[in-house]
């Protein structure tokens, strides 16, 4: 029986589509995929453990001092990488704390002629200066790494042999859209951290909370470091603009505390998760906390204005306001510093404390000025407070 012309096209079409989506699942990694055609030996063993990782990474990996049953001083890892790649360059690095600085890294790119690359680097610092090329802890072995870009990933393939067997260290993984320039390195586009189990063959994962860590220091730099100095500055050279000063200092500060006390929150929480021992920057926070609420408990229990008590509560607000602001400003420069945040936080916060330091000057001898023509003695100085 003959096969109606509109029939060929439809049985066309549908092999096409087959074909193609063959051709798609064939780009697309996963951890059942056969990379015996492109990864060399012993790269492309059929008994590595896979597990993906993080977004599009896939991390396989070939313990021998397990295969070994433990006859093997060495404890060597071969381990291949895979990711999604268009561009830029793709890293893994192992580190002791979860932190970027003072780890080693291996990373691969491919680079606008097609020609492959992978470098041990040591990451020093967060700026590009830091980073050596060529240099790292990282002992690997007498087989060559490789780096395939096969489909649309990027495959990293090197061995690392370890002095110690592996718990669950640490690791990092981290990716750019930008082509390393002579092998120096664009920042990161994104990266995480995670404790990774070699020693079994059921890899264990916990990620990093690295946007926990910044939401713990924007709200805490935005509270405490910018919000609270702003509302003391209201109170103290906006006295002649009543009651508008009375408003605005309140609201500031009100606000200021509550942004800070959910920046306290997300810091218990992030030490919860991590454990770090930042013991000054932890005891400077709950001091800062402590005396932000002794003085909204100050606010709701302040004396009327003709109490004999009025002036010891004002000197109590005043000074403990002065020491809310200095260790708040020195928690948040001490978190700034720790926590190992860009460049582009520390200008942020830089500016706005020179911008203040600037105007409170600039207001300071106005203020002595005005004082001076009016013959009014004393004057009352800026506080962290609540104050009516």
């Amino acid at each position: 029986m003959e096969i109606p012309r509109q029939a060929h096209g439809a049985m066309s079409m549908v092999f096409a589509m087959l074909v193609a989506t063959a051709a798609v699942d064939a780009q697309m990694d996963a951890c059942g995929a056969d990379l015996r055609a492109f990864l060399p030996s012993p790269f492309s063993s059929s008994r590595l453990h896979c597990a993906p990782v993080w977004n599009n990474f896939i991390l396989r990996y070939l313990h021998y001092y397990i295969l070994q049953h433990w006859q093997n001083q060495d404890n060597i890892i071969s381990i291949i990488l895979s990711a999604t790649y268009t561009s830029g360059w793709v890293g893994i690095g192992f580190s002791n704390d979860g932190k970027m600085v003072a780890s080693s890294a291996m990373i691969g790119w491919i680079d606008n002629h097609g020609r492959a690359y992978i470098k041990q680097y040591y990451l020093g610092g967060q700026t590009s200066s830091g980073v050596k090329v060529d240099q790292g802890n990282l002992l690997t072995t007498d087989t060559p790494p490789a780096v395939v870009l096969y489909g649309d990933n990027i495959y990293l393939a090197f061995q690392v042999n370890f002095s110690v067997q592996l718990a669950q260290p640490n690791i990092i993984l981290a990716s750019s859209a930008i082509t390393p320039n002579t092998f120096h390195l664009a920042e990161h586009d994104d990266k995480t951290t995670l404790s990774f189990d070699f020693s079994s063959g059921d890899p264990v994962s916990t990620y990093y909370p690295y946007q926990l860590k910044r939401n713990h220091g924007a709200l805490a730099m935005f509270g405490w470091g910018i919000l609270l100095p702003l509302g003391a500055i209201v109170a103290r050279y906006l006295r002649h603009k009543d009651p508008l000063w009375y408003y605005l200092h309140v609201l500031l500060q009100f606000l200021g505390y509550i942004i800070g006390l959910a920046g306290v929150v997300a810091g218990t929480a992030l030490y919860n998760r991590i454990h770090s021992n930042f013991t000054m920057h932890r005891g400077l926070g709950i001091s800062v906390l402590a005396l932000g609420s002794l003085q909204v408990i100050a606010f709701f229990l302040h004396p009327n204005p003709d109490s004999k008590t009025r002036k010891y509560w004002n000197r109590y607000h005043h000074w403990s306001g002065r020491l809310c602001l200095f260790l708040a400003a020195v928690n948040v420069a001490l978190g700034i510093e720790i926590g190992g945040a860009n460049m582009s936080w520390k200008v942020i916060y830089g500016a706005f404390i020179s911008v203040i330091l600037i105007t409170v000057t600039f207001l300071e001898i106005m203020l002595w000025n005005r004082l001076a023509k009016a013959s009014t003695p004393g004057f009352q100085m800026p506080t962290c407070s609540f104050e009516s």
